[in-house]
């Protein structure tokens, strides 16, 4: 098996998923089987291949280091550690899912979306941008709870219409949180069957227009 084939083995992004989503949390072989549902068995094979490799490390509880059960964590000093990490949030442990989702259950409704990023606890950020229909918000926090659950991750959602998006001014803090180069845009426009809103022309230009009109 080669190393890229290896990096995109179903197991080790399952395995990834759980420890990218809590970098600094120790985890036990079998706590990681439980929130992966993985076999024991393949998560022990996968286990000895990530630390081998370095982008895991164990370790025994600083607590107590009489202590028989081994932890495993994300190993910030593995080489690749930032590639990987960026590989692994543009694709399995966060953008894949958040766009399978919006695809799924609000493809008449989103128009665009952006993972704005990570916070210090593990939240991942979103932006869902809609046109003309509106998400419903039961429906919407309903998916939130169920992707959560399956990434191990708490989301913060931000939900705003089109014309909001376009208006952003430089000031407006999500205007700055999407400048950011670590922004990942998960749909763009014309990856869903949403529509975006009819325009609304204001009388001066409603006026000026018919005058340009007519002048023909």
């Amino acid at each position: 098996m080669s190393a890229a084939d290896f990096l995109f083995a179903p197991e080790v992004q399952k395995l990834l998923m759980v420890a990218y989503a809590a970098p600094d949390q120790p985890l036990t072989s079998s706590e990681l089987a439980r929130r992966s549902k993985l076999d024991p068995a393949d998560v022990a094979r996968t286990l000895e291949h990530l630390v081998g490799s370095g982008i895991l490390k164990k370790h025994r509880p600083k607590a107590d280091p009489t202590e028989s059960v081994e932890t495993v964590e994300i190993n910030r000093a593995f080489v690749f550690h930032d590639e990987l990490r960026r590989i692994a949030m543009k694709s399995f442990a966060a953008a894949e899912p958040v766009r399978a989702m919006l695809r799924a259950k609000f493809k008449d409704s989103v128009v665009r979306a952006f993972v704005l990023g990570v916070e210090e606890d593990g939240t991942l950020e979103l932006l869902v941008v809609h046109g003309e229909l509106t998400p419903d918000e039961t429906a919407m926090k309903a998916a939130c709870q169920k992707l959560s659950k399956n990434i191990h991750r708490h989301l913060k959602m931000h939900v705003i219409s089109n014309a909001r998006f376009n208006g952003l001014t430089p000031r407006d803090p999500l205007a700055s949180k999407l400048a950011a180069a670590s922004v990942i845009e998960v749909i763009a426009l014309g990856d869903t069957k949403a529509r975006l809103p009819v325009e609304k022309i204001g009388l001066l230009q409603s006026a000026k227009k018919k005058l340009a009109t007519l002048s023909r």
